[in-house]
């Protein structure tokens, strides 16, 4: 199982000396991947949670495959509704080429009202414009020329060169917790990446259902790839009510000894949604004192093993 950490590349203290440091600090103590957000404008909904400046994804990126040799680069998640598939696999196929293929592409269907309605996208018709985008963004991964025809999106004779270095395309990770989430991460995903959502609906809800959705469409079940907080405690948290990655490193080592369990393959690690401030340029600090210890006390990143 390939432990990642979520990448600061927005709030105060955020610049491109901080990225660069951040994804070092990764490579060097052996985590497998970084991963950034997507926000295209910082409307009151967006700021309110992830302060400016906010460092666009994938140009991000593109620019940490410069600097760093062996480490995965992804997206948690790109906002689907707001690219055109066009240019979204220009953009994705350049990391991935630029990288040597790490890239790991997390998408998502988007929450933030006030961002569609200042990028003149429909709320209401997200979901509908994600899947017909994503369906378009496979057939230019893989189809040369490559033609679509859907509701929201048509083109002819296209061609996307440079061509992904990963075969048949970078893997595609389906954010999102509803059952039309579920069910497009089997429709087109590689992975099912739910952020912040608690063990037991993974185990007794989320996962029967996925699996369920997969026989349906006679496909398979995709692998288990989520984001989970990060937060250390001097004393056990109760139980009831707290989220995977949070309290005692007992806690902590139980939560990720449960998803391997569960079939994780990748667990990406947030500690900005853990107990750090992020209106504070300290809590980068804060942030990687609780990731080494993590990395001394929890897990065996060499050998990609809880201890």
């Amino acid at each position: 199982m390939k432990i990642g950490v979520k990448l600061h590349h927005s709030g105060p203290g955020a610049t491109a000396e901080m990225m660069r440091r951040w994804t070092s600090f990764a490579e060097t103590l052996g985590f497998r991947f970084v991963m950034a957000g997507d926000h295209v404008a910082l409307t009151p909904d967006v700021a309110a949670s992830y302060p400016a400046p906010f460092f666009e994804a994938c140009t991000s990126l593109a620019w940490l495959a410069a600097q760093t040799r062996t480490i995965g680069l992804g997206t948690t998640v790109l906002v689907v509704p707001y690219h055109h598939p066009l240019h979204l696999a220009q953009l994705t196929t350049s990391v991935d080429v630029l990288s040597g293929g790490r890239l790991i592409v997390g998408v998502g269907v988007g929450w933030a009202r006030q961002e569609f309605e200042a990028l003149g996208v429909p709320f209401e018709q997200r979901g509908a414009i994600t899947d017909d985008y994503l369906a378009a963004l496979k057939v230019l991964w893989t189809e040369q020329p490559a033609s679509y025809e859907g509701p929201f999106v048509r083109f002819r004779d296209v061609t996307l060169d440079p061509r992904p270095v990963q075969h048949p395309h970078p893997p595609l990770w389906i954010g999102g917790d509803s059952d039309a989430a579920l069910r497009r991460a089997v429709r087109f995903g590689d992975a099912w990446h739910p952020i912040n959502v608690h063990l037991d609906w993974i185990r007794k809800t989320a996962l029967p259902k996925l699996a369920a959705f997969a026989e349906e469409q006679g496909r398979p079940t995709p692998a288990l790839c989520p984001r989970i907080r990060c937060r250390i405690t001097e004393s056990p948290l109760p139980e009831e009510g707290r989220f995977p990655g949070e309290g005692s490193l007992d806690q902590i080592r139980r939560d990720v000894e449960a998803l391997e369990s569960l079939g994780a393959t990748h667990v990406l690690l947030d500690t900005k949604g853990g107990q750090f401030n992020a209106a504070s340029p300290h809590h980068h600090d804060e942030a990687w004192r609780t990731l080494s210890l993590l990395a001394e006390k929890v897990f065996d990143l060499e050998n990609e093993r809880v201890r």
